[in-house]
């Protein structure tokens, strides 16, 4: 059995997490292979909207248990380059030009909320719920903090990550990691219109988009901002995409990019 799916359905690529006998539990050999899944989806020049979706009945339980057991065991120099494959797992996902959702269908916990922050959009049915226990451990949710932090914010993540306790769906939605509950048996349906939605825009301008949030977000408001984002705009008005965009909206006409 293959631990992640990959397939590809004219612009959408769809990224299974296959392992429901271990509630999709991460481990090294797993991480690899989504890694490989993602390098693929970059790669498609014809993809235009990632969905990562989870079979079971768990979305992701984090970090396998026999993965830790053996990771306990390894020199220093073994535990950093594991720790940083691991992270950037979640930085590829975070940084992913195309759109990405994130079908949520139950429990997501440690790793598995790291999968979920790091996308654009994040659905999930009224049983998913969440947990950060790693202090309950004697560990930290260290790879997976800088995208919970950016997605509830820090005070909640501080208090998330302290206390190690559960919270449901109407919770996470609350603090800004889901987008939407939907109903369990509506959950596909819902992750195939947001699809739909995210494929009448143009291309380039959301991968562009996606850009500008992590450039504005990390950093203060100053010159630097305020000059990057007016260079921005201004490279998208002489694009290709950005004439064809404003000319089709003065014709009255669907872009090139709906007509595909």
């Amino acid at each position: 059995m293959t631990d992640i799916l990959l397939d590809f359905s004219g612009r959408v690529a769809r990224i299974t997490i296959n392992r429901p006998e271990r509630h999709n539990a991460l481990d090294i050999a797993m991480i690899d292979a989504f890694h490989d899944a993602l390098d693929k989806v970059a790669a498609n020049k014809e993809a235009r909207v990632l969905q990562i979706r989870a079979r079971g009945a768990s979305f992701c339980a984090g970090a396998d248990i026999n993965w830790m057991r053996r990771m306990a065991e390894y020199d220093a120099a073994s535990n950093i380059a594991d720790a940083r494959r691991l992270a950037g797992l979640f930085e590829k996902i975070a940084f992913l030009p195309l759109p990405t959702i994130c079908a949520v269908n139950g429990p997501a916990y440690g790793g598995g909320i790291g999968i979920v922050a790091a996308c654009d959009f994040a659905l999930a049915a009224p049983n998913a719920d969440f947990v950060l226990s790693e202090v309950k451990l004697g560990l930290i949710p260290a790879v997976i903090s800088p995208h919970i932090i950016r997605a509830v914010g820090a005070h909640a993540a501080k208090r998330l990550f302290l206390s190690g306790r559960k919270f449901g769906a109407e919770e996470a939605e609350r603090l800004g990691l889901l987008a939407q509950i939907v109903a369990a048996e509506e959950l596909d349906a819902a992750t195939d219109a947001l699809t739909r939605q995210l494929l009448e825009n143009a291309p380039e301008a959301m991968a562009a988009a996606k850009e500008l949030v992590q450039f504005v977000a990390s950093k203060p408001l100053g010159r630097e901002v305020i000059d990057g984002t007016a260079d921005r705009i201004a490279t998208r008005r002489a694009s290709a995409e950005g004439k064809e965009g404003l000319t089709a909206f003065l014709e009255k006409r669907m872009p090139a990019w709906r007509k595909e």
